[in-house]
């Protein structure tokens, strides 16, 4: 075989190991549907598991904010009651004061319906909102019940 044949076959061969341009717009565009698919429910997923996480960390501040009034027997909740009273010993660090969108959670005295409410801003990091948006309280499931 002479050297052009050789090549020539090579080239061949180089050719058929690569796409075409129509096998890579094809994959390009699975890749796009399912990226269009997947990504708005693991988006609303994550929404979810954020409210959920701050609402147990609420419900966990409370139930510490009980056991430093069972343990100072005493002790009355005021309007000036700060939930750093309770680190070390009833909550690990300030840091575990921090709900999941970064802001500090709070406590209402009274709270609604009770001696207090320990509750976060949500995502919106502001009083009040709706939807997603809406204050989460201890004890309250984030999606029925949203006080404000």
């Amino acid at each position: 075989m002479n050297a052009t044949a050789r090549r020539n076959n090579r080239v061949r061969r180089a050719i058929r190991r690569g796409f075409s341009l129509i096998e890579v717009i094809v994959a390009v565009t699975i890749v796009a549907i399912f990226a269009a698919i997947i990504a708005p429910n693991l988006l609303g997923r994550i929404s979810s598991a954020n409210q959920d996480k701050a609402m147990v960390e609420a419900t966990k501040i409370a139930d510490m904010v009980t056991v430093y009034l069972s343990e100072n027997r005493g002790a009355t909740l005021s309007g000036d009651f700060d939930l750093e009273l309770l680190v070390p010993k009833y909550i690990d660090s300030v840091d575990s004061l921090t709900d999941p969108w970064g802001t500090r959670y709070q406590i209402a005295i009274p709270g609604i319906g009770r001696e207090f409410d320990v509750y976060s801003f949500g995502p919106d990091k502001a009083p009040g909102g709706e939807g997603d948006n809406a204050d989460i309280y201890h004890g309250r499931d984030p999606k029925k019940n949203r006080g404000g």
